[in-house]
This record gives C-alpha cells, structure tokens and sequence, in this order.
C-alpha cells in the first residue's frame, strides 16, 4: 500500500495545498498543521483521500466532487459547502451552515453541528451524530438529513421534498414541516444511511419530518 503525501501546512501555504489536489500526483494526502485555516481541500474534484490532522476553519471541503475527505478535529462553518459527490467525514462538531446547498455526496458529523445545518440542500446526506441548531434544513429541496441527536427551533422551516429523520426531540418544527408516518422503505432508507455513516442505531428509534406541501402548491384561496 502507498504512503500518503503529506502536507505540513506549518510550512505550506493552503493555496499550494488545494493546488496539488486539484492536480493531484498521488491517491491519498495527510495534511498536518491545519491550525484552523479556512477552505483547505476545497474544490477536490478526483476520488483521492485527504486526511486532515486537526481542526479547520471555513469552507473546508466545499465543492467536494468525488473526494473522500476526513477532517480528524472541528470543522468551521460550510464544511463541505456545495458538495456534488464524495464522501466528507469530521470527526469532531461542526459550526453553523454544514452541507450547506450541498448537490450529493455524504457528509458525515460525529459529533454534533450548530445552526442552520443542510440549509438550502439539493440531494446531498448528512447524518450528525450527535445535535443540530436552529433553523436547520432551512428551504431543503432534495436530499437526507439525519440526526442522532436533538434537533433545535424551525427545524425544516419552507422545506421542499429533503427527508429529515431525528431520534432525539426537537425544539420546533418550521413553517410547513411536520411529522410523517415512518414506512417501512424509510426504515430501509435510513438503517443503509446509518450503515454507511458507520453508526449502529436503530432506525426504529427515529422519527421522519417532511414538508406538507402546503407553501409551494398554488390554490385559488391565494388569488385576490
């Protein structure tokens, strides 16, 4: 097996880093020193892996398309922000807008994330596995989220078709979100997301949230 490339960031700038991935020369990075800089292996658009030896700042990940990304610390806010494919994995808590307007691709949290958590997603899975905050999968349009943990306040606020699925209690539900009827193909759906995430928790031990369709269907009640 070949010894990653490492790339101490106590000696390299992150624009030297993101270069080399962008073209990578080999399959697999360590990066060291990260020391909280922001958008580090932002914009990996091959399937390498990048182990992150510490914490991040902001946007690291974002625009992921294939890669498999491990930030071995916290992460700042828009980890894995517009990601398209791949996999993005912190080890640690997340803050706020995580997966933000994320297309595809899996980005795992084991530990837990702060406000407004898949805000915006368009088809990508997030499993935390820990807690969320407010207004999380704010104007989700496609997508999974899914949640180990509580969830905060206008949880799924102007939500479109994203399913959330939370095990813990929630603050509140948004404006048109509410609770449906766990079938057993979401119980599939969501024992695979779990597996995949590396977690082991019953899907039975989860409820489902989705939108009720009643913001973005025009009725004659809203003529004048």
């Amino acid at each position: 097996m070949n010894e990653p490339v490492v790339v101490d960031l106590a000696t390299s700038s992150v624009r030297a880093l993101n270069a080399e991935l962008h073209a990578p020369g080999a399959k697999s990075y360590e990066v060291r020193s990260p020391q909280g800089a922001h958008a580090i292996a932002a914009g990996v658009d091959t399937e390498i892996t990048v182990d992150v030896r510490g914490h991040v700042g902001y946007y690291a990940a974002g625009m992921n398309d294939g890669g498999r990304i491990t930030v071995h610390g916290n992460a700042g806010t828009g980890v894995a922000e517009n990601m398209m494919s791949g996999t993005v994995r912190v080890t640690g808590d997340a803050s706020q807008s995580a997966g933000a307007t994320a297309h595809g691709g899996l980005l795992v949290i084991e530990g837990s994330a702060s406000m407004r958590c898949g805000i915006s997603m368009k088809g990508a899975d997030i499993v935390v596995g820990g807690d969320i905050g407010p207004m999380s999968a704010f104007m989700a349009q496609a997508g999974r989220l899914v949640v180990c943990g509580n969830a905060g306040d206008d949880l799924g606020d102007s939500i479109y078709e994203a399913r959330i699925y939370v095990r813990g209690t929630v603050g509140s539900l948004g404006a048109d979100c509410v609770e449906k009827q766990m079938r057993p193909e979401h119980l599939t759906e969501l024992r695979d997301l779990l597996a995949e995430a590396g977690l082991d928790h019953d899907p039975a031990q989860f409820r489902r949230y989705g939108s009720a369709r009643r913001l973005y269907h025009f009725t004659s009640g809203n003529t004048y």
